[in-house]
């Protein structure tokens, strides 16, 4: 983990965030000598978040090919 003083974070930023964005955390120290860490955000999905497709299928061929499974 990296620490950078805060005249360096300001001279650096982008490339500071982008490291934290690798390593997964960054320290900042001040002057006065208190530590900041820099961590990335998560992105929360939900599973259910998928792509939609265009079938040319119609709701009733939809509902007989579920029937259908089931049936087995």
């Amino acid at each position: 983990m990296q620490v950078f003083t805060y005249s360096e974070a300001r001279q650096k930023l982008a490339m500071i965030l982008d490291q934290a964005e690798n390593k997964g955390k960054v320290l900042i120290r001040r002057k006065d000598g208190r530590t900041f860490a820099l961590v990335p955000e998560k992105i929360v999905s939900s599973p259910l978040d998928v792509p939609s497709i265009r079938a040319k299928i119609t709701t009733k061929e939809i509902v007989d090919i579920i029937r259908e499974g089931r049936e087995r």
